[in-house]
């Protein structure tokens, strides 16, 4: 196992930005940065032992600096939407920046995917270290919280999340990496399959994406993935949630007690045979097919475009801080936050 630094870029403000490469004993590689704490590359062995880079990114650290699709990126204080881009936390309004339709999309303009990170180096991983002062964003309390990357020898990137305020707060990190696992450069992933521990899922109001408040069983819909299903399957169904949103990008609500570290998902591509499996400790996942990608220009003069990816992003439902029927994304002042998602590489 090893750790290898090297320059990535520099900042806006010239702050020197750094990619850390890290491999295991089986040759898979992870790249990581201190901008944005953003997983940059995941290379896995393919069933013909090819290195195959199955994670969409850019070649540069300035690239990283406008990244509108959230390519990699470590997204908080609060993944996802929220409706009108305010809550009401111990009965006071907070107001945050609105960035899509009115409503607060990843923390806003200025989430933590656009911020240099303290990088510390360790055996198999990465920890990246933020102060979030009182007021950033919008939420309130001073947020430290560290973002551990390790590449296990069995394969497998861990993301662990880690912090704690000296108020109140939303505490609701996830990760947004666009996962293509015929590789990034390789085009749409309609032949993929996806599996989801998932029997109901939260539509939405409208194409502003937030939820009804209702949790629909998935079962005779194109929303069941309880079992493999090629996500070009039904994606442009006539139904109405898929219509809204231009295809998949609904939350999902996992089949598992609250806290428990289980699987969320599992993927497959048949033409490589690498497979993914997706743990997390969260209470839903969001499932998103890259609807929105148009054009994007990244790694190694690979063109992105619709559906070119699929993200798997562990969370609390979207706008839980103003939903009650979902579980709640709230830190009180002193105590940790802590949670955990994996995502495991195989071959099959």
């Amino acid at each position: 196992m090893s750790v290898e630094k090297q320059s990535f870029g520099t900042t806006k403000k010239g702050e020197a930005i750094s990619l850390y490469t890290v491999t295991n004993k089986n040759g898979m590689v992870m790249k990581v940065t201190d901008f944005g704490a953003i997983l940059v590359s995941v290379l896995v062995p393919d069933k013909n032992g090819v290195l195959t880079d199955v994670v969409l990114g850019y070649d540069h650290g300035e690239d990283y600096q406008v990244n509108s699709p959230h390519l990699g990126a470590t997204i908080g204080r609060n993944g996802n939407r929220i409706k009108g881009a305010s809550f009401v936390l111990n009965g006071k309004k907070i107001q945050l920046t609105p960035n899509e339709k009115g409503n607060s999309l990843h923390s806003g303009p200025d989430g933590f995917e656009f911020m240099m990170w303290e990088a510390e180096t360790k055996e198999q991983a990465v920890a990246f270290r933020h102060h979030s002062p009182d007021g950033e964003q919008g939420f309130p309390g001073n947020f430290d919280v560290t973002v551990t990357y390790t590449l296990t020898d069995d394969n497998a990137v861990e993301i662990h999340y880690e912090g704690i305020s000296d108020q109140d707060t939303v505490a609701n990190m996830t990760n947004h990496s666009y996962f293509n696992l015929g590789g990034h450069d390789s085009g749409n992933v309609y032949e993929q399959t996806i599996q989801l521990n998932a029997t109901t899922y939260t539509p939405v109001s409208d194409s502003k994406s937030i939820p009804t408040g209702e949790l629909a069983p998935v079962a005779g819909t194109p929303m069941d993935f309880t079992e493999p299903k090629a996500i070009g399957k039904e994606i442009d169904a006539d139904f109405a949630q898929l219509q809204m949103t231009g295809g998949y990008d609904h939350n999902f609500v996992l089949d598992k007690p609250e806290g428990a570290f289980d699987w969320m998902a599992k993927a497959y591509c048949e033409k490589t045979g690498i497979a993914m499996e997706a743990y997390t400790d969260c209470p839903a996942v969001q499932f998103y097919a890259a609807n929105f990608l148009n054009g994007e220009k990244g790694k190694n003069g690979a063109v992105y475009d619709e559906r070119h990816a699929f993200c798997l992003e562990s969370q609390y439902c979207p706008n839980a801080v103003n939903d009650t029927h979902f579980a709640q994304p709230f830190l009180k002042a002193g105590e940790k936050y802590d949670t955990k998602t994996v995502y495991r590489f195989l071959v099959k």
